[in-house]
């Protein structure tokens, strides 16, 4: 049975992105590069929801991702990606899948088939949806050391109330922090 990671960055107020899904303030120094790096060694297949997914694959194909970090470029790019959406038609981006009909239904199907892990980057509204149904079972929050105004909230529009236990933290040397959670 293959497991469904979350990973977010986020400001210390909570937010995921700013207005107009404003990510300028992330800080994203040379280690957190390499963390990143080394989390793409794991295979685990990518989900985006569509913002995210458009803002991904405008940014890591080009020759600019390539040449600034080439070894999270080649990562992504090779992984297998899934990107849910029902306004998506087709998708440019290679090894990248549409999920466009029953999320849920296809996210519980994949995840009882065996075959790499499945982390979802971003997309704070299929975050939300996925914990609301318990379909999460690691939550990384990157957090950043800055508060901004406005923007959209970590787990925006959830309804109930589900708890996480901190299982590590690490701290880089950038003041970010990162916090890796379990639901129980």
């Amino acid at each position: 049975m293959r497991k469904i990671s979350a990973f977010n960055f986020i400001t210390i107020n909570g937010f995921l992105n700013g207005p107009g899904g404003d990510i300028s303030w992330h800080r994203h120094g040379e280690e957190e590069n390499s963390f990143a790096a080394d989390s793409l060694k794991s295979q685990n297949t990518l989900l985006f929801g569509r913002k995210t997914y458009e803002m991904m694959a405008s940014y890591w194909p080009s020759q600019m991702a390539k040449e600034n970090d080439p070894t999270v470029a080649e990562g992504m790019n090779n992984a297998d990606k899934l990107v849910i959406s029902n306004s998506l038609i087709k998708v440019e981006w290679e090894n990248t899948r549409i999920i466009s009909k029953d999320a849920l239904v296809e996210i519980k199907k994949l995840k009882s088939l065996p075959g790499n892990d499945i982390t979802i980057l971003g997309s704070g509204s299929i975050v939300s949806q996925l914990a609301e149904n318990g379909l999460i079972d690691e939550y990384l929050i990157m957090i950043d050391p800055v508060a901004i105004g406005a923007g959209t909230p970590i787990f925006h529009g959830i309804k109930q109330t589900f708890n996480l236990k901190l299982n590590d933290s690490k701290t880089f040397k950038s003041g970010v922090l990162l916090l890796r959670y379990k639901p129980f």
